[in-house]
């Protein structure tokens, strides 16, 4: 039975329910630092990720991103200055 178990676990951590993986380039045209959010010059917005340091990133700062999608929501798991 733990076998049955675990191997169930297993292969449900395989498939993440809810979650969907992405990336973005763009610039940063807003910083909201009471939402923890930032927006890019498509508009869309980003929340970064809990004890982020602000002082790493700017507005006018080229960058790009990974994030999940849950709910609606765009979450950054990655952010690293684009060099163009």
């Amino acid at each position: 039975m733990r076998f049955f178990v675990a191997t169930f676990m297993f292969v449900a951590s395989l498939f993440p329910v809810g979650a969907l993986a992405d990336d973005a380039q763009g610039t940063i045209t807003k910083i909201d630092e009471d939402n923890s959010t930032i927006t890019l010059d498509d508009g869309k917005i980003y929340k970064l990720p809990g004890e982020f340091d602000l002082s790493v990133i700017e507005k006018g700062m080229k960058v790009t991103l990974m994030f999940d999608v849950v709910n609606k929501e765009r979450f950054i798991t990655d952010i690293e200055e684009t060099q163009e």
